[in-house]
């Protein structure tokens, strides 16, 4: 006989706990999955990121690359040194004598090529642990809360 449970009250939950804890934690523990892979490829998460947005919007200022990432224009700034000293990135003048542009080098397109096939590793591995259903689960419910977030945050910049 087949009997089915009644759906959880979802009305009745609570948060228990801090919700930034909670992230930070998750959000550790992900970065550290990916970042043993991509170590196989001589990078971190973060400049496999990085070069695949500067690859994939070509050359770009550095405070749109640092829009596009959600980032912090000096963490943006720190973040490219290591990517410059390489020769996987360069920083050249811009469309106007203010501006400067960075771009993608042919070394750090090979470097991307070669990470990208450890970072596919890392995501299949990623998807194995929690199940395609939950990873699916939660880049809907993190993409939904950016979109949420994002208006409130331009409030805040505009008190």
């Amino acid at each position: 006989m087949n009997q089915t449970r009644p759906a959880p009250d979802l009305t009745a939950a609570q948060p228990r706990g801090c919700t930034n804890l909670l992230l930070r934690q998750l959000t550790r523990q992900v970065t550290q999955h990916y970042d043993v892979h991509m170590a196989a490829a001589g990078l971190k998460t973060t400049q496999y990121s990085l070069l695949s947005t500067v690859l994939q919007l070509g050359p770009a200022r550095p405070v749109d690359l640092a829009l596009a990432l959600k980032m912090d224009p000096s963490t943006l700034t720190r973040n490219l040194k290591p990517l410059l000293a390489a020769g996987w990135v360069d920083l050249s003048a811009g469309p106007d004598a203010r501006t400067r542009a960075v771009s993608i080098t042919p070394a750090g397109r090979a470097k991307r090529s070669e990470a990208q096939r450890h970072w596919r590793l890392a995501q299949d591995g990623l998807n194995r642990i929690l199940g395609l259903p939950q990873v699916v689960a939660l880049h809907t419910l993190v993409q939904t809360s950016l979109a949420l977030l994002a208006p409130a945050e331009a409030k805040v910049g505009d008190e």
